[in-house]
C-alpha cells in the first residue's frame, strides 16, 4: 500500500489510504474484511484521524458535573489542539479555543482545572477575559496606548458545544453540523437511564498499548467472550441480545445482551448492592447495553448503574481510557453504600480486554498482518469499521449500510 505524505493528506477530506485497500471493508456483511493494517499502525493515518475525527467532529470531553458552578474551569486536549471550558455567570456552558488572543498561550494546561474563578486569566502576560469570553483587560493596550486596538476583536474564540444527558461534547472545528444529527436514533435508548441524574462513585484510568479503534472493535463483539471472559460469561449470555440498526442516522453503533437468570446485574456473585434505576421497563431491567458514540465514548447502561469508557488516542499504538461508574443519587446518599461490586467486576473484565487488544496491536506490527474476515457474531464491528472506512473515503460519518462493492 502507498501512504500519502501526512502533511498533504490532512489538508483534504480523504485519508492517506489507498481506495483499493478500503474496498474489501465496504463489501456486504459476510464478505467484508477488517480495516487495512495501516489504519492501526501508520503515523500518517493517526495524524489524519486526530485532525478529522477528533479535531473536526463532535468529541466527548467529560461529564457536565465536572463543571458544576459558574467560574469553574477546565482544559482538555481535542485532536491536535486544546479546548477551554467554563460556565458563565448564568451557569451556561462556554467552550473556547484554549489560546489567549495575545500570544496564544494556553489559558490552562490541558488536563488542568480550577474552581470558582470569576475571570479567565492568561498566566503568560496577564490578559484577562470575562466568563462569556469577552476581553476584560489587556495590560498596556488600554487608554489609547495602542492605536487601532479594538477589545471587541480580541474575545476568546468560542467553539460549538452541547450538553447531552450529563455529558459535554465539543466540535472544535465549528464544521461538524448539528449535534442532534450525531446522536440521531439514540435518545430512546439512553434517556430511560437518566445519566444526567446519576453520580460518579469511582473511576479508573488506564493506558492501553493499542490503537483506539481496536478498543471499540473489541467492545462491540462478544465472539471473544467465551475464550477470555469467564466472569462476564457467568453473568450474561454471550450470544444473546441484538444489535441496533439505524441506517443513515447517527455516528454510533451498539447492541445489548441478556443477564443470566439469577443475576441482578454484572457482578462477581450476581448480586446488586445498588438501587435499580427508576423508569426502566421490564426489558431494560434484564439487559446491559453497549453503545459506542463515535469517536471516543463507550456507554454501558446496566439496570443499577452506568459505566462509561472515554477514549483519548495518544499515538497509533497507545490509548488512554478513563472508565467511570455512576449510580443513582439514592445509592450515593445511602450510608455504607459500596460500589465496588460493579467496579471490581468491570476492572477484571477491562484488564482482560486490554491484554487482548494489546496482543492484537503486536500482531498488527508484523508486516505480514492482513485484514481478516468477520464472523456472523461481529456485525456491530462491521458497522463500526464500515463507518470508519466511509469517513476515510470522504463519505458522511454515519453508521448505515456499507457502500456496494466496487
Amino acid at each position: 500500500m502507498v501512504i500519502q505524505d501526512s502533511s498533504e493528506a490532512i489538508m483534504g477530506d480523504v485519508a492517506p489510504l489507498e481506495a483499493r485497500d478500503l474496498e474489501p471493508v465496504l463489501r456486504s456483511f459476510g464478505e467484508s474484511r477488517m480495516l487495512p493494517r495501516e489504519a492501526y499502525v501508520s503515523e500518517a493515518v493517526f495524524a489524519w484521524e486526530q485532525r478529522n475525527f477528533f479535531g473536526r467532529g463532535w468529541v466527548c470531553v467529560g461529564r457536565s458535573d465536572s463543571l458544576p458552578d459558574p467560574g469553574d474551569q477546565r482544559a482538555e486536549s481535542v485532536g491536535p489542539a486544546g479546548v477551554f471550558l467554563t460556565r458563565d455567570a448564568e451557569g451556561v456552558l462556554r467552550v473556547f479555543a484554549n489560546a489567549c488572543r495575545h500570544r496564544n498561550h494556553e489559558l490552562l494546561p490541558c488536563g488542568g482545572a480550577t474552581v470558582n474563578r470569576p475571570i479567565v486569566l492568561c498566566p503568560y502576560h496577564g490578559w484577562s477575559y470575562r466568563l462569556n469570553g469577552s476581553l476584560r483587560k489587556a495590560p498596556g493596550f488600554g487608554d489609547g496606548a495602542m492605536a487601532g486596538f479594538d477589545p471587541g476583536d480580541n474575545s476568546l474564540v468560542e467553539l460549538a458545544s452541547a450538553e447531552w444527558h450529563g455529558w459535554i461534547f465539543v466540535d472544535a472545528s465549528l464544521q461538524a453540523g448539528p449535534f442532534a444529527a450525531h446522536v440521531a436514533g439514540l435518545e430512546e435508548i439512553i434517556a430511560p437511564y437518566e445519566p444526567e441524574r446519576l453520580r460518579v462513585a469511582g473511576s479508573h484510568d488506564y493506558v492501553v498499548n493499542a490503537n483506539w479503534k481496536i478498543l471499540t472493535e473489541n467492545y462491540q463483539e462478544c465472539y471473544h467472550c467465551p475464550v477470555i471472559h469467564p466472569e462476564l460469561c457467568a453473568a450474561s449470555v454471550p450470544d444473546s441480545g441484538a444489535n441496533y440498526h439505524h441506517p443513515g442516522e447517527g455516528a454510533w453503533v451498539g447492541g445489548w445482551q441478556d443477564l443470566r437468570d439469577g443475576f441482578e446485574t454484572m457482578s462477581l456473585d450476581g448480586r446488586s448492592l445498588g438501587t435499580q434505576l427508576r423508569g426502566l421497563d421490564s426489558h431494560r431491567r434484564r439487559i446491559v447495553d453497549y453503545i459506542a458514540i463515535f469517536p471516543n465514548i463507550l456507554i454501558s447502561p446496566h439496570p443499577d448503574f452506568l459505566m462509561t469508557h472515554m477514549i483519548t488516542p495518544l499515538g497509533p499504538d497507545r490509548t488512554r481510557v478513563q472508565c467511570a461508574w455512576a449510580f443513582s443519587p439514592e445509592d450515593m446518599e445511602r450510608e455504607g453504600f459500596d460500589p465496588s461490586y460493579a467496579i471490581d467486576f468491570w476492572d477484571i473484565t477491562n484488564r482482560q480486554d486490554w491484554a487482548a487488544c494489546e496482543s492484537v496491536q503486536r500482531g498488527l506490527a508484523s508486516e505480514h498482518a492482513r485484514p481478516g474476515l468477520l464472523s456472523e457474531e461481529e456485525e456491530a464491528v462491521y458497522q463500526f469499521v464500515t463507518m470508519v472506512a466511509r469517513a476515510y473515503a470522504g463519505q458522511p460519518l454515519t453508521a448505515g449500510a456499507a457502500l456496494p462493492a466496487r
